[in-house]
């Protein structure tokens, strides 16, 4: 993104205007979309720079780099939209290694005829939850698309950050013995989605949980810096995401109905919808696997702060050639929670 000021006929019609081929041209229209909108709003020293990429400080420990693209509709939906999304997501995904994240790049792909208030009240969303989460957008790209060849916009983000030494959070550390706990309610922004888009209502507006968690991390970091396993569960939900930890680990998980944190609202919708929860997108949530013997101070720092209040510990890692993922359910038995088939949920993130 160059963000060299220029002087233009007339500023860019934020209220009625939209996007048109020539915003992604290279040419003056797409300098001023670019000085005008996504400068202003993620104004930095970094950006200030005004060159293709960022020049950066060096950071101490280990480097630790993600993407994730972000195609979600509806754009906006009860808690949050694609802005504020894209920017949790990465972080989230650096965050889920253990590290501190540092910096974000972010790229557009804009269709032809998509209105700039929309567009503006996106990049309004993303950089304030840059803001709040203290990770600027340093870099970023911009590019149009014809008339429907697109989906309004899609936004994809790269994070960087810093993971200090001795810290050595990864999903094939989990072992026989350890703890699985959960941050929060399970399913809330999958369902969130699925209301808007099925025009369902309930006494109880569901919103997105999405969020930024290096927060938290850092919390639970400072009481058991040996975590072993931390992850966001998101496309494919708590489900997908163990047996993702299960495979990698090589070990096999059993966890317990009664003790899954969900809303009735979300419970609710699931039964009305034909979902299961275990396998509903999460945005805003983490599992943490850890020592048994440190579970109870991992879960105690987790309630401590605002984005963990109704964490819990669901179950235990086992020994499991196999490496299923079980589930002691309400009625005594136990049940193979598999992998997702196919998909559940389209377009949620």
């Amino acid at each position: 993104m160059s963000t060299v000021r220029k002087a233009y006929v007339r500023p860019l019609d934020l209220k009625n205007g939209r996007v048109d081929m020539t915003h992604g041209s290279g040419g003056r229209a797409m300098a001023q979309l670019i000085d005008e909108l996504f400068a202003t709003s993620f104004d930095n020293e970094w950006l200030r720079q005004g060159n293709d990429g960022a020049l950066l400080p060096t950071a101490p420990g280990r480097l630790v780099m993600a993407t994730d693209a972000h195609v979600v509709s509806p754009l906006f939906f009860p808690g949050g939209d694609i802005g504020c999304l894209a920017v949790h997501g990465t972080i989230n995904d650096v965050a889920m290694l253990g590290a501190t994240p540092l910096y974000l790049a972010a790229s557009f792909i804009l269709e032809e005829g998509f209105p700039l208030a929309d567009l503006a009240r996106i990049v309004a969303s993303m950089a304030s939850a840059a803001r709040d989460a203290g990770v600027p957008v340093v870099t970023g790209d911009t590019k149009v698309v014809e008339r429907g060849h697109g989906d309004g916009v899609f936004i994809t983000t790269t994070g960087v950050g810093s993971v200090a030494d001795g810290v050595r959070v990864s999903g094939d550390r989990a072992r026989p013995g350890d703890a699985i706990l959960v941050s929060g309610t399970l399913g809330d922004h999958g369902v969130a989605i699925m209301s808007l888009r099925e025009n369902l209502g309930f006494a109880t507006v569901v919103e997105s949980d999405t969020a930024a968690l290096h927060g938290l991390v850092a919390a639970l970091l400072a009481v058991e810096p040996d975590l072993h396993v931390l992850r966001d569960p998101t496309r494919g939900g708590l489900a997908t995401t163990l047996n993702e930890i299960a495979r990698q680990s090589g070990v096999g998980m059993l966890i317990e109905e009664a003790r899954l944190p969900l809303r009735e609202a979300v419970s609710a919708a699931c039964e009305l919808l034909g979902l299961d929860p275990l396998y509903v997108a999460n945005e805003g949530k983490l599992i943490c696997i850890c020592a048994a013997a440190s579970a109870d101070a991992v879960l105690a720092a987790m309630r401590a702060h605002p984005l963990g209040r109704d964490a819990a510990r669901i179950g235990t890692v086992i020994d499991d050639a196999q490496h299923f993922v079980q589930m002691e359910t309400a009625f005594g038995g136990r049940r193979i929670v598999d992998w997702l088939n196919g998909e559940q949920l389209p377009r949620i993130c």
